[in-house]
């Protein structure tokens, strides 16, 4: 058991993972609240769901896990609890969508929101990266899984 333990929970005190996890979890709570809640301007889970299926071809259960996931994993980040298993979800969610979205529109962000173009991948890409620097190093600083299990385990 400690050594899931250190797995899951294990971190270092880091003030760098702190400012990265803090930041990946504002960002992907808002998203994520759009898509489960409809805040912030959103289209709600129902919209989520009709979208999804309709233009991407992504089963409801599938689409209301990538919401959910986006929006509670964010959360995870932002109070720093179970953030390696929240950051894996965060991954996953983030290959799909350079898979089914963006990959095709290449690298870069439409800045110039030229008509039938979308957003290329980079942002997904940096998303992406952070979490797996979460991963990789726990939660940092002030966080629960820190409480837990500090310095990686020990």
């Amino acid at each position: 058991m400690d050594s899931f333990a250190s797995v899951v929970f294990g971190t270092y005190p880091s003030w760098s993972h702190l400012v990265v996890r803090v930041v990946l979890g504002i960002i992907f709570f808002a998203h994520g609240a759009q898509k489960v809640f409809g805040w912030f301007g959103g289209p709600g889970l129902k919209g989520v769901i009709g979208y999804f299926k309709q233009a991407l071809g992504v089963p409801a259960p599938l689409a209301a896990l990538a919401a959910f996931t986006e929006c509670f994993g964010g959360l995870a980040m932002i109070v720093g609890f179970l953030v390696r298993p929240a950051a894996l979800g965060l991954i996953a969610v983030m290959l799909v969508a350079v898979a089914k979205v963006h990959a095709r529109n290449g690298l870069f962000l439409n800045m110039q929101n030229t008509p039938g173009k979308g957003h290329g991948y980079e942002f997904n890409l940096a998303l992406a990266a952070m979490a797996a620097s979460i991963l990789i190093g726990g939660a940092g600083i002030f966080s629960i899984d820190g409480a837990i299990v500090p310095l990686g385990g020990k």
